[in-house]
């Protein structure tokens, strides 16, 4: 895997878009972080767990789809054992928002015209995509937008009212729904706003939501 240092720093997370991303409030990244630079792939997926469960098979630089939460949490146990480390995991919704915008206030790191998403993610279409084929973000991360949505380690909430201000996932809800960022092949272009939410029962398997994986510096 290929990594992104990402800079500590504060954000206006959320936006005025939708009810589910409001407040916008103010977060804290106190200390730096590496982020996978593509979502993860079929390949390195099989290295880890020994086969491939994805709906669009066979394409080792494809990114892993039909893979649950519950399985995702399975792989970075593995990886971590593998690496002899605790420093895997996923990122948190709000380092997911945060490495996304990469400094933007706009409804795309690009900019607001949701026409120009076709320089930078794979949306609207029938299939996932090799990672790494459109324009990276500001911060050199690719597939940020489209291709697959990613796992966050958060639960789902229905708005931030009360949400944590440093950056930290989101762990007590009665909810049983995981967050999921950035949207996917199948997406139209405005569910992949840097700022939309979305969730998912954390044992479903989809063949539009996969992740990417955050290495503690």
């Amino acid at each position: 895997m290929e990594f992104v240092l990402i800079p500590s720093g504060k954000f206006m997370m959320g936006s005025k878009q939708d009810s589910t991303e409001n407040p916008t409030h103010e977060v804290t990244i106190s200390e730096p972080f590496f982020l996978g630079k593509y979502p993860v792939t079929q390949k390195e997926w099989m290295s880890i767990m020994g086969s491939n469960p994805s709906l669009f098979p066979g394409h080792d630089n494809h990114p892993v789809e039909q893979v649950s939460w519950d399985d995702v949490q399975e792989f970075i146990s593995k990886l971590n054992e593998k690496e002899g480390t605790d420093k895997y995991r996923l990122p948190s919704e709000a380092e997911w928002e945060y490495a996304c915008k990469a400094g933007t206030t706009s409804k795309y790191y690009f900019g607001d015209d949701e026409s120009d998403l076709d320089e930078y993610g794979w949306c609207s279409g029938k299939t996932t995509h090799p990672v790494g084929q459109k324009k990276p973000n500001p911060w050199g991360l690719y597939d940020m937008n489209g291709n697959v949505w990613e796992w966050c380690e958060d639960k789902w909430h229905s708005s931030f009212e009360g949400a944590p201000a440093d950056g930290r996932p989101w762990e007590y809800s009665t909810s049983s729904l995981r967050i999921d960022r950035g949207g996917c092949w199948s997406s139209l272009s405005r569910f992949c706003r840097s700022a939309l939410r979305s969730a998912n029962i954390a044992d479903d398997r989809m063949g539009f939501t996969g992740f990417r994986v955050l290495r503690e510096v």
